[in-house]
């Protein structure tokens, strides 16, 4: 295991986000938002996310610096992990929160619309 990925695995980021400015962004940038709410795993989302961030930026420096191809594929491949565990986290918490809702109020919508988002991250 590289140096890199070694210390930066373990380190966080944290960072303060202009929530306001995010929305305007995904809704200027033509990304649907349906509902604003915070779930109960937002913080743990939040946090994945700073460090696979990071994590990625530690990979473009690799290729900038001239790494070896095999160590930078591993670190992408970790990198791509931590996103899909992250997917895992929100795609459990929308079903154990909004879908039962859903359910209840009969919002077929809202389950065709899960239906779609699986089928985008599981490409």
């Amino acid at each position: 295991m590289s140096e890199l990925h070694s210390h930066d695995h373990e380190h966080m980021h944290d960072h303060d986000h202009d929530h306001e400015h995010d929305h305007e962004y995904l809704h200027a940038h033509g990304i649907p938002h349906s509902h604003s709410h915070v779930h109960e795993n937002q913080k743990a989302v939040i946090n994945r996310l700073s460090r696979a961030i990071g994590h990625l930026e530690k990979v473009k420096r690799m290729v900038e610096e001239g790494y070896d191809c095999s160590e930078v594929l591993v670190q992408l491949a970790a990198v791509r992990s931590a996103l899909d565990n992250t997917g895992k986290v929100i795609l459990k918490d929308h079903m154990r929160h909004c879908m039962v809702d859903a359910v209840a109020a009969g919002d077929q919508e809202a389950i065709d619309d899960l239906c779609v988002a699986i089928d985008k991250f599981m490409k």
